[in-house]
């Protein structure tokens, strides 16, 4: 009898999960790339808010770098091993471009980031509405001494140009891929199996730390569009569009201009000049360069894309 319960409630569970799971590829990678790209979003807007809402007594620049380290190496962990965890549009048009995502998912990838950071900066107003509304008191602003709209999106440094921008972000997105392509190729120097969402995670607080007090280091169009949206619609108004000289679209723009040049970067100095691998020999194997180099780790193609 004890026997016959229990394979009649482990049946229960199959027909249950059956029932529940998807099964629909592209669905179920929309659904994982807005979850981690939600995560990430969430962790980073919230420490932004604590630091302004606090008037630095919870934190400062650093605590922000932080968190969105931190919080790209925890998105990595929910969606890289189903969606590869882009949370990045830039990221995600350079993996066209370069043949290792189809362009026919490329909407996919875009969409399910920028519905993950709207519902993130939606929850984020929510959970500090009321530290918020303390901080400006009750006057949503996008400049001046309590301005808030910065929580959400990024703004340029009062001398910041849009051109001075627009090369800022360039640069910063360039930084960001070429370093991705070289964690993610096993032929060079790859970081060891497990712990490739800390390596990212340390790359994006790196950039942080070194190229962020221009304009706050968006270095991804969805992350910024996203609550941009969101905040114009909460009660910050069209100035959100407005402001810096309509910066808006620097954010969009530069990072996917330098995504797709720091990859090329890469390939074009590194990567397409690895030894060949010898006849019949298989991706996994590790060849030794011609003279007695140092050993070659298996091809990229081979290896799951953790991407930011």
């Amino acid at each position: 009898m004890v026997q016959s319960l229990e394979l009649g409630s482990e049946a229960q569970r199959k027909t249950l999960r059956s029932r529940v799971r998807i099964h629909n590829p592209l669905l179920r990678l929309g659904l994982c790339e807005t979850l981690c790209t939600y995560v990430m979003m969430a962790f980073g807007l919230c420490s932004v808010a604590q630091v302004v809402t606090g008037r630095g007594e919870f934190g400062h620049y650093i605590s922000i770098n932080l968190s969105f380290g931190l919080a790209v190496a925890l998105g990595v962990h929910v969606g890289g091993g189903v969606s590869g965890a882009h949370m990045n549009a830039a990221v995600s048009l350079s993996s066209c471009v370069f043949g290792t995502l189809s362009w026919r998912l490329l909407p996919l990838y875009v969409a399910a980031q920028f519905v993950g950071s709207f519902l993130a900066a939606a929850t984020v107003y929510a959970v500090y509405y009321e530290a918020i509304q303390s901080y400006c008191g009750g006057n949503l602003t996008v400049t001046g001494p309590r301005a808030t709209a910065g929580i959400f999106a990024t703004y340029p440094a009062p001398y910041l140009s849009n051109t001075g921008g627009f090369i800022d972000q360039v640069f910063g997105t360039a930084m960001l891929l070429l370093c991705l392509s070289a964690l993610a190729d096993r032929r060079n120097t790859p970081p060891p199996a497990g712990s490739e969402p800390v390596a990212v995670g340390l790359l994006v607080l790196l950039i942080g730390m070194s190229a962020g007090s221009n304009s706050g280091y968006a270095i991804n169009p969805t992350r910024d569009i996203a609550p941009r949206l969101f905040t114009a619609i909460a009660g910050w108004g069209p100035q959100v569009f407005s402001a810096g000289n309509g910066w808006w679209w620097v954010p969009l723009v530069a990072p996917c201009v330098g995504a797709v040049l720091g990859t090329a970067l890469y390939k074009l100095l590194v990567q397409l000049h690895h030894p060949l691998l010898p006849p019949g020999g298989e991706a996994g194997e590790r060849p030794r360069e011609s003279g007695g180099g140092r050993e070659e780790s298996a091809p990229l193609d081979k290896h799951q894309d953790y991407c930011v």
